[in-house]
């Protein structure tokens, strides 16, 4: 199969006057199969900060395996100090692993658009700022990368809608970095509940760190090693801050995490992990609650403006009731023979022999993965759907995102899962999505 290229800057050109959503204009390297030199896999890691390097670094070690023989050849960051130490860790990392072999070669980007454009590279990886996840892996789709994406799946669920289209229209390969799928506990209390364990499922309880501190809002010269017009993308205009966008000199946690306009605060940031899990408890991973009411706090807390402590309360069509709260992270599923509590790294029950208990021939088994990078990669090459593909991640999130919406209305919404729109209630359906800045549409 010959390939059909495309300039760079025709690329670039071609997908800001469509708002980075025009079809793919060549074939990935990664149809090529056997053709390809070495059958390897390039990658390449976009947003390399506090997100990006954890997933950078998974990236590095298990594309090694010679099941997934991946590569990352390509980092990408809008901080030039970030995506030089990106560069550099790569480096360093295959200078040790790779010895006496030929290393990849690593080039940096300010510009996400610039690597999508390059035919050599097959997936990429995405941890950038909440606000930026709808625009950059949409334009991946269209260029015909396979995505691993950071949760939460976008900011709006009208970019999540565009997303789940993207992906599928290009047919690439989308894992959602929800990888409590891959930990094998929360699979195991997953397949306890469905298959009855506890009796009928009544009720479940997801619950989430809160947000704390105060932002300092005063007004500064954005550094130059940051594109800070470039970083607030699809959102409005507004003066820096390093607590608007991340500390200069280290990887710890940033500011936009609690600004509403990049983040919805724990209610994504965690619900994102959490509501996951219920839903594959429950099963209804193409699906969701039909109601929710939720109330939140939001003090004044200088620059930050997400919530704090909030609760909520939604129910499925099947009566099934879904309690969220701030609390220890982790899910509580209760039916009418007891409960199960699952947090990372254990579990508890109201009966503990339960938690012994296995899944036998005829009963519901769930996608077994025990590493949530290798299950993309290796699904890279076999063409099949990681276990968080692109429709659970919008699903889930949605669930965050409509709970959000509850604690700013301050009142109760009904939900239709199949339209994905609120019942009799035009405000709130105004509130799915936002007018992304130009050029950046998602």
């Amino acid at each position: 199969m010959a390939k059909k290229q495309i300039t760079r800057r025709a690329l670039l050109k071609s997908t800001a006057a469509a708002g980075l959503a025009a079809a793919p204009y060549f074939v990935p390297a990664r149809v090529l199969g056997a053709d390809r030199p070495s059958n390897r896999l390039h990658i390449g890691c976009i947003g390399t900060g506090r997100m990006g390097h954890g997933d950078m670094r998974a990236c590095l070690q298990q594309g090694l395996r010679p099941a997934a023989n991946a590569r990352v050849v390509a980092v990408c960051d809008l901080d030039s100090r970030r995506a030089a130490h990106a560069r550099d860790e790569v480096t360093k990392f295959y200078s040790q692993q790779l010895a006496g072999l030929p290393a990849p070669v690593v080039d940096v980007y300010e510009d996400f658009r610039e690597l999508l454009a390059r035919d050599d590279i097959d997936g990429v990886t995405i941890s950038t700022p909440d606000h930026w996840h709808g625009v950059a892996a949409i334009a991946a789709a269209n260029a015909g990368k396979d995505i691993h994406l950071q949760k939460p799946l976008t900011y709006t669920i009208g970019e999540g809608q565009r997303l789940v289209e993207a992906v599928r229209r290009n047919n690439c390969v989308f894992q959602t970095g929800s990888q409590q799928r891959s930990e094998t506990n929360f699979r195991h209390v997953c397949e306890l509940v469905r298959n009855g364990r506890l009796g009928k499922l009544h009720t479940i309880l997801v619950m989430m760190p809160t947000d704390s501190g105060t932002g300092d809002p005063t007004p500064a010269e954005p550094p130059s090693n940051l594109n800070y017009e470039m970083w607030l993308g699809p959102r409005q205009a507004a003066p820096y801050a390093i607590d608007r966008v991340h500390p200069l000199d280290d990887f710890s946690r940033p500011g936009w995490l609690q600004i509403e306009g990049y983040c919805r605060g724990m209610i994504t940031g965690w619900g994102s992990h959490m509501f996951d899990i219920a839903q594959w408890g429950h099963g209804s991973d193409d699906s969701g609650p039909v109601a929710m009411r939720a109330s939140g706090e939001f003090p004044d807390r200088g620059l930050f403006d997400v919530h704090t402590n909030f609760e909520a309360e939604g129910e499925y069509a099947d009566g099934v009731k879904l309690l969220s709260r701030s609390g220890q992270a982790g899910v509580r599923f209760e039916g009418d023979d007891g409960w199960i509590f699952v947090e990372r790294g254990r579990m508890t029950a109201e009966h503990p022999e339960v938690l012994n208990e296995t899944v036998g021939d005829g009963e519901t088994k769930l996608y077994v993965s025990d590493n949530h990078m290798l299950n993309f990669l290796t699904c890279m090459r076999s063409r099949k759907d990681p276990i968080c593909p692109v429709e659970v991640g919008h699903r889930s999130n949605s669930i965050c995102v409509i709970t959000h919406m509850a604690m700013k209305l301050g009142r109760a919404l009904q939900w239709d899962p199949q339209r994905q729109r609120f019942l009799d209630d035009d405000e709130a359906n105004s509130m799915l999505d936002y007018e992304h800045r130009a050029p950046w549409t998602a």
